[in-house]
C-alpha cells in the first residue's frame, strides 16, 4: 500500500470521486476545474508522480481527451475512524485513526466512521459500541440523524427544525428531545449514513 502526501492523496481522492459520480475518469481540464489548479503544468506534476508510484494511468476520456483513472489496487474500501461520540461530551478525537473497512459505495473524501458512546438512539438501532457512517457536511434535512455540536457538546439525534426552533430527537423514551435556543452555540458536522458493529 502507497502512503501518499496529502496533496497528493487530495488529487486521487477527486479523480475516484469524479469517476463515481459520472461514470467516467476524469480530463484534465476537468481536474484543473475541480481542484482550482490553474498550471497544466502542475497537474502534469502530479500526473507524473503518481504514475510513478503506480497510483494511476493515463487513458483516453471524454471526446477523447487525456484522461486519468486511479488503479484498481489503489481504490481502498477503508474510511477513517476519527473518534467517540458520547451524548452531552465534547467529541473524542482519536490522535491516530485506525481505518476500517466499509462497503464501497461509502468511500467519499468526506466521510468518516465514529464510535457510538450511549443508547439514546436505540430505536434506529444505533447501539452502545456501534459504528456510524457520516458524511462531513454543514446542513440536513428534517428527519436526518445528525452528528451535532450545542454549547460544543456533541450529540447524535434525528434533526427537526421547527417553527420554535430546531429540535433533536433521541430515539429512545428515556432520553429528552434537545430543544436549542437562540442563545445556543449549535453546528451541525455531519449526517449518518450507514451504522454497523463488529461481532
Amino acid at each position: 500500500m502507497n502512503y501518499l502526501s496529502p496533496k497528493k492523496q487530495h488529487f486521487v481522492d477527486f479523480i475516484r470521486d469524479f469517476t463515481h459520480d459520472n461514470n467516467r475518469p476524469p480530463t484534465f481540464v476537468e481536474i484543473m476545474s475541480g481542484l482550482d489548479i490553474r498550471s497544466l503544468g502542475t497537474i502534469n506534476w502530479y500526473v507524473n508522480e503518481l504514475e510513478k508510484e503506480d497510483v494511476i494511468r493515463r487513458m483516453k476520456g471524454k471526446n477523447g481527451k487525456r484522461a486519468l483513472s486511479v488503479l484498481e489496487q489503489h481504490i481502498h474500501n477503508q474510511l477513517p475512524l476519527l473518534g467517540l461520540i458520547s451524548a452531552g461530551c465534547p467529541l473524542e478525537v482519536f490522535e491516530d485513526a485506525e481505518y476500517m473497512d466499509v462497503p464501497p459505495q461509502y468511500i467519499r473524501a468526506e466521510n468518516y466512521i465514529l464510535k457510538v458512546n450511549g443508547n439514546s438512539m436505540i430505536d434506529d438501532q444505533i447501539r452502545n459500541g456501534d459504528y456510524i457512517i457520516v458524511k462531513k457536511t454543514e446542513t440536513a434535512v428534517n428527519g436526518d440523524t445528525v452528528v451535532a455540536l450545542v454549547n460544543n457538546e456533541a450529540t447524535l439525534k434525528r434533526y427537526y427544525m421547527k417553527k420554535t426552533g430546531i429540535e433533536l430527537h433521541p430515539q429512545n423514551p428515556d432520553f429528552d428531545i434537545i430543544h436549542v435556543q437562540g442563545v445556543d452555540d449549535f453546528k451541525i458536522n455531519g449526517i449518518v449514513l450507514a451504522v454497523f458493529r463488529e461481532y
